[in-house]
């Protein structure tokens, strides 16, 4: 009854002990692994937020390249985060990466080929939310959590999916900044998936704590949940210490009153022990010896023996199964052994076995032919043993390996099949590459293959000759060829270029098609630049020859445009403008033509793009506005009209006239807006001088065929509001008779009926026809200046002059001289029958405010209007 007391005592007290003790450290680990669910908490959804914002952006920008993304991505990674890197599939084809060289393999990748990964792609696309998975081996290894962002762009109806953003975070970073991996934590910890269980199934960090009742957090996330359990080293034991201490003083009190008992039992018992063990050990010695026979059954061993003295041998049930041999239990000579060797390996293995026997140990792999006719790999292997007075024996065993030979062939197959598909793909690779390098039409290298080379080559020149020379190539009359042949023999005459260049280029010089008629040769530059003028005229003079395309005869020519540059350190993409300003300048002058950059080529252009920009502020301004020149009937003297003349107030150089920006104009394709402001310009002033009085019949300005071109003209015109009569818009010969297209034509016919008059400028100068004139129908025809001159001294310019008088008055037309700069001239041209004259002989082009005080003068002094009046003068 005392032990029994003692007993429950003794357990209740150690009980309640190890109860108080363990619900203090249950307190302690929950309040360890709460601040760890607070750092992954905290942690995954900064790093989740922070690429909420790139794929904001993303569905605001859905064109982004490669550039934008890294500039952004980058700002992610500028944070104290636990990023490793982020892509972006539009369409489900990853297309942007950051960083981007460790990643630039992803580029192209498909998440439809991918199996391993479309399961979290699809349930992205299906419920539109963020999916988080991992954590995943990355192929640059490490682990990581992938989280995927649907990425929308447009609002309602308009809504669809644009792709996908993956963003990877470091496991080692996450669990390193979260605490998981404080070593002063004395914890062991584990983190399952929250939807699985405690269990290993659904857990991916620490050990499987399912059997120690831990203590457990659940950690919230952007996109589901994990489960954190914990518990201390050791498990939830009290302190051994005080736990000894206490379960000692209990035992010392215990063994004072049963310390006799528990002596004299114990001699009584150790009897009985011995006689139990004695029993315990032949049980076990039959166990060991049930178990060492199954397992030589299970794993197909046979065993042997070997009398050295008397060449005999005891092969068990399993060895007589390898050799094909009855077990019938009679002992076997070695003959026997060595007739079941396969014959090929009889000498190798009996000699194996008596080289290998003396050292103690013995294994060898040979063949066994069976009576049966198969053939099975045995390895057998041997030790020798020695007793006292025993003869020396060898005790050994025999494998049968047949099934890890075959498995070891077809491993061999298996890795020549691999070596071969490697070399496949290697050689696929290479094909690959060099696509991408090349132009596909005339395997030339491609502009991406000129840049590298040039990024290659700029520090020491090319070839490390200290300099680069390039010949900028462009196909004259390519364009011709492509419509009137097709594009069959535009392809033809391309590869036959790239033939014609490859023939004239030395066999180091790089050639590159850039564009669809460009190329690009690159060369040494050279101490001079006579061999690569040689060069440039080679190909020149070849280009010229005629090439035949199934019968037909192209002709075609280049213009070369050259830039060289010797030194260190050569900014190639200078260098590729250059070379385009020089062809620039070659087929400006004509084609079929080199021309080399120079510094006054290069200031030449600075001072176009000046110009350029200054004609583009100078309309924006409003800075050009008419000069008038006044038009005169040719018998009374009396005000015909006006001639509105652009000038531009430069704000440097003054008032300038047409020809020191019309050229660059026309190449900004801004004379139709220019055209449109002096005619403006015009009508305000027509309409101020009808104001005060000072009536102006009829206003003659310039139109441009881009403006005639434009299917809008005649709705802007309306919207002006113009008189009937009052406008003359002025065409120039050369372009406009014999080249009226169904716009062109459409718009002149719908300006006479707005009552807008047609002039032919210049006539005389063009190649105008009769019966364009006839089409046309203008109302007055304008004499250029170069027939108006010699018309006092050449009588035959007068019979020419005076064919055109006779050509327009036959057809209905007014005659217009311009040029007029003498009295003689002007009584001429009477004569000869002109309707109107205009010339210095008259007055000189002026100013708006000018012509102004000549009309008052006019008005004031109106029948004494003279040729050589006082008023004429003010108004030159």
């Amino acid at each position: 009854m005392a032990l029994i007391v003692i007993a429950v005592v003794a357990v209740l007290v150690d009980r309640q002990a190890q109860t108080l003790a363990e619900n203090q450290m249950r307190a302690q680990t929950l309040a360890q692994i709460s601040v760890i669910r607070a750092k992954l908490e905290g942690n995954i959804s900064a790093n989740v937020q922070l690429v909420r914002g790139l794929v904001s952006t993303l569905s605001t920008e859905p064109e982004m390249n490669q550039a934008r993304f890294a500039a952004l991505a980058s700002n992610l990674f500028e944070e104290d985060s636990q990023l490793r890197s982020v892509a972006a599939a539009p369409d489900l084809v990853v297309r942007l990466t950051y960083p981007y060289e460790p990643n630039r393999t992803a580029i192209g990748l498909d998440y439809r080929n991918m199996p391993a990964q479309w399961g979290s792609i699809e349930e992205v696309i299906r419920t539109g939310r963020l999916v988080m998975a991992g954590p995943v081996d990355l192929v640059q290894g490490g682990q990581g959590f992938i989280s995927r962002f649907p990425v929308y762009t447009g609002d309602g109806a308009d809504r669809h999916l644009w792709g996908i953003v993956s963003a990877i975070v470091d496991v080692e970073r996450l669990y390193a900044d979260s605490g998981l991996l404080d070593p002063t934590l004395r914890l062991d910890i584990s983190i399952s998936s929250a939807s699985a269980a405690d269990g290993a199934g659904g857990r991916f960090f620490g050990p499987d704590l399912s059997a120690t009742n831990p203590v457990v957090a659940d950690v919230v996330l952007p996109a589901g949940a994990w489960r954190i359990a914990a518990v201390p080293y050791g498990g939830w034991q009290r302190d051994m210490g005080a736990l000894l201490l206490l379960r000692g003083g209990i035992g010392l009190a215990g063994a004072l009153i049963f310390l006799p008992f528990l002596m004299t039992a114990r001699m009584a018992s150790e009897r009985h022990r011995h006689i139990e063990a004695l029993g315990l050990r032949e049980k076990a010695l039959a166990q060991v010896t049930r178990r060492l026979n199954l397992a030589l059954d299970a794993s197909k061993i046979g065993v042997w023996e070997m009398d050295l003295t008397q060449n005999v041998e005891m092969w068990d049930e399993r060895t007589h199964q390898l050799y094909g041999r009855v077990p019938d239990g009679a002992l076997r000579k070695h003959a026997d052994w060595l007739s079941a060797v396969h014959p090929e390996d009889r000498d190798r293995a009996e000699g194996a076995f008596r080289s290998m026997i003396g050292s103690g140990r013995y294994e060898c792999d040979y063949r066994v032919l069976r009576p049966d006719g198969t053939v099975l790999h045995v390895r057998s292997m041997g030790a020798l043993h020695r007793e006292p007075g025993e003869p020396e024996r060898v005790i050994g065993v025999n494998l049968d390996i047949t099934a890890d030979v075959r498995l070891a062939e077809d491993l061999r197959r298996a890795n020549t099949l691999s070596e071969a598909r490697n070399q496949a793909l290697e050689e696929a690779r290479v094909r690959i590459e060099h696509n991408a390098l090349h132009d596909s039409l005339t395997g030339l290298p491609n502009r991406r293959y000129l840049d590298d080379i040039l990024a290659r080559n700029a520090e020491h020149g090319f070839h490390e000759s200290g300099g680069i020379a390039l010949l900028h190539i462009d196909l004259d009359r390519f364009k011709q060829i492509n419509d009137t042949l097709g594009h069959a023999a535009g392809d033809a005459m391309l590869i036959h270029a790239s033939q014609v260049l490859r023939q004239q280029c030395r066999d180091d010089d790089f050639i590159a098609r850039i564009g669809g008629d460009e190329f690009v040769i690159v060369a040494e530059a050279g101490q001079t630049d006579a061999a690569l003028s040689d060069l440039a005229l080679r190909v020149v003079a070849e280009m010229r020859k005629p090439a035949l395309h199934e019968g037909h005869e192209c002709r075609f020519g280049v213009s070369v445009g050259l830039a060289v540059a010797r030194g260190r350190d050569i900014d190639v993409r200078q260098l590729l403008i250059n070379a385009d300003i020089a062809l620039y300048r070659a087929k400006d002058r004509g084609r079929n033509r080199l021309e080399f950059f120079s510094e006054s080529l290069q200031a030449e252009v600075i001072t176009a793009k000046r110009v350029a920009d200054e004609i583009l502020k100078g309309l924006e301004e409003g800075a050009f506005f008419p000069h008038y020149q006044p038009q005169f009937d040719a018998r009374t003297h009396d005000l015909m009209g006006v001639e509105a003349l652009a000038r531009w107030s430069h704000p440097t150089r003054g008032l300038l006239a047409p020809d020191a920006f019309m050229t660059i104009a026309e190449d900004l394709n801004v004379v139709a807006s220019l055209d449109r402001m002096i005619l403006e310009k015009t009508l305000a002033d027509l309409k101020r001088w009808d104001e005060q009085g000072l009536r102006v019949p009829r206003a003659s300005v310039n139109v441009s065929l881009r403006r005639l071109d434009d299917e809008g003209l005649v709705a802007s015109l309306r919207d002006l509001a113009i008189e009937p009569g009052r406008i003359s818009f002025e065409l120039v010969e050369s372009i406009y008779l014999d080249e009226r297209d169904g716009v062109v034509g459409w718009n002149i016919d719908q300006l006479k009926d707005l009552g807008i008059d047609i002039e032919i400028d210049d006539f005389g100068t063009g190649y105008a026809s009769i019966v364009s004139l006839q089409k046309l129908r203008p109302n007055r025809l304008k004499i250029d200046r170069q027939l108006v001159t010699p018309i006092a001294d050449d009588p035959a310019q007068r019979r020419l002059v005076s064919s055109i008088v006779d050509i327009g008055a036959s057809m209905g037309i007014g005659i217009v001289a311009e040029g007029v700069e003498t009295l003689e001239q002007a009584e001429i041209l009477r004569d000869l029958g002109c309707d109107v004259l205009q010339g210095y002989a008259f007055a000189r082009p002026m100013a708006p405010a000018d012509l102004q005080q000549f009309l008052v003068a006019r008005r004031a002094d109106r029948g004494a209007i003279a040729l050589n009046s006082p008023s004429v003068r003010r108004g030159a």
